[in-house]
């Protein structure tokens, strides 16, 4: 059996196949990376999230795409994953930009990113990720992500920079003072995910008032200029990605790209059907 999973900031997809694509198991766990989890809690959690009728021994090739899962963390993914799939022969451990490329242009040239949780992107030769634009992570980037959203709604409510009564409805969504939000950012775990968590009721508002769709434009734009824009001749790829706020606020995005000079290309919400189509048609 082939096990792929797709780990992101806040949750992995594993998707168990048979070489042949038949035979197909989907289940879900938390999200492993490795700057924030150990790997006791990753061998605990992927054991506890195992379907009854899923037989661990049975897997013979991982592929392991993980968020934050950087070259220098690769063996530390490999040995946590060997300690549940212990009859596997091959663990393949790379960035989830990698799966992002596979997921949306198999085997061909082009732009690939990643807009959910968090933010990404690479150049794709068709086999192998060529140059990458750091997003520099939750605290110093993530432009165009759903953390980077959060956080701004969050920042704007705190100073009250956004009209009186979205500052009402934001207050009753967030439902702390601004203390209680800077305690929470600065000293619980996963502060990415708590702050992505608010994308949902940014995108349940667009309507609502003006502040909300400006907002997730300037995310966009910010994303093109800080990172997108520094990628040699951009312009000759089409955009393609993957992830819940590229594809939830798609209308807010194509109007973006055109304006930076891209066509719109491809537009997943996740990325496992097409590792799933990459993986089985070798």
């Amino acid at each position: 059996m082939i096990l792929i999973a797709d780990s992101g900031a806040t949750k992995t997809q594993w998707c168990g196949i048979n070489p042949d694509g038949s035979g197909r198991r989907d289940f879900f766990s938390q999200g492993y990376n490795p700057n924030y989890i150990s790997g006791e809690d990753i061998v605990a959690d992927i054991l506890s999230c195992l379907p009854a009728e899923f037989n661990p021994g049975e897997v013979d090739e991982i592929y392991f795409y993980g968020a934050g899962v950087t070259p220098l963390q690769y063996p530390f993914m490999e040995s946590t994953l060997r300690k549940v799939f212990t009859k596997a022969r091959n663990v393949f451990i790379a960035m989830d930009t990698l799966a992002s490329c596979r997921a949306l242009l198999q085997r061909n040239p082009g732009f690939a990113a990643i807009l959910g949780t968090g933010t990404n992107s690479v150049l794709y030769d068709g086999v192998n990720e060529g140059l990458n634009i750091d997003s520099c992570g939750f605290i110093l980037g993530d432009e165009g992500s759903g953390g980077y959203l959060g956080k701004r709604l969050i920042t704007d409510y705190i100073r009250g920079n956004m009209p009186e009564k979205v500052h009402e409805l934001t207050g009753k969504e967030l439902g702390m003072s601004g203390e209680e939000l800077i305690d929470t950012i600065y000293t619980k775990p996963f502060p990415n995910r708590f702050c992505a968590q608010y994308a949902k009721f940014i995108n349940e508002h667009l309507d609502f008032d003006p502040y909300f769709p400006e907002l997730v434009r300037d995310s966009f734009v910010k994303f093109f200029d800080r990172i997108v824009t520094h990628y040699p001749d951009y312009r000759k790829y089409t955009f393609n990605a993957v992830g819940s706020v590229a594809y939830y606020f798609r209308p807010l995005l194509q109007p973006v790209v055109e304006h930076y000079g891209m066509q719109m290309g491809t537009i997943l919400k996740a990325p496992m059907d097409g590792l799933v189509k990459y993986h089985t048609s070798q």
